[in-house]
């Protein structure tokens, strides 16, 4: 079993919380979310692919070590940001053995047009339905005055998602090996705080030489 290389990015008042234990489920702010453990098995949540047929997280990744991102949606500036710098790490990745996968709330349609919009040459799947921020214990409810302020500002949650459960993940990068464990996590509760690409190419790079999955002898 290859070690586990972490690197979780995570507020003193998250990890003093009392649901901070792993424990999965939808928190009732992203302070008090409870981030799945590093070497957990990855979850098998439902999901909807940009065809807006049913999957699970388990066919997605199909057996190969990947880059797992949770981002808010393609309304939000920060994400788009994101989901660029992703692109420009994404053939290193690939060089790599790993497959990108992003996964947010939007509804598939969404999903289409945020992969036009920004150009994406990777995987983006619908968590609509929230199974998979359960499963990963790094979901949160919107507070009602914030989900109005959005609206007044154009952005309307319950269109996106095709929802009412106003949950958005705590933006999140995973990495899993081949052996389907989770080697490293990056989650910060301050939407706005992302895991910089070098950060995630550097933890990659490392998993990659730790594992047999991504470079089996012949």
């Amino acid at each position: 079993m290859p070690r586990i290389f972490g690197f979780a990015l995570i507020i003193a008042a998250l990890i003093l919380s009392p649901l901070a234990a792993g424990a999965a489920g939808i928190a009732p702010s992203a302070t008090e979310i409870s981030p799945i453990l590093l070497g957990s098995t990855l979850p098998d949540p439902a999901l909807r692919d940009r065809e807006d047929q049913a999957t699970t997280l388990h066919k997605v990744v199909n057996g190969k070590p990947a880059v797992l991102v949770f981002y808010r949606g393609g309304w939000c500036p920060f994400c788009n940001l994101q989901l660029s710098e992703l692109r420009e790490i994404h053939p290193e990745l690939t060089e790599l053995g790993y497959q990108l996968i992003a996964i947010s709330p939007d509804l598939p349609a969404e999903l289409n047009k945020t992969l036009g919009k920004d150009k994406l040459d990777y995987t983006l799947v619908s968590d609509s339905s929230t199974a998979a921020v359960s499963a990963f214990g790094i979901g949160y409810t919107v507070e009602d005055s914030l989900v109005a302020r959005y609206r007044m500002g154009g952005i309307d949650l319950e269109k996106a998602s095709g929802e009412k459960h106003h949950v958005l993940p705590v933006p999140s990068v995973y990495i899993v090996d081949g052996d389907g464990v989770l080697q490293f996590s990056y989650v910060h509760p301050d939407y706005k705080v992302r895991a910089p690409g070098q950060v995630i190419l550097a933890a990659a790079r490392e998993i990659a030489k730790q594992s047999h999955k991504l470079h089996p002898k012949r």
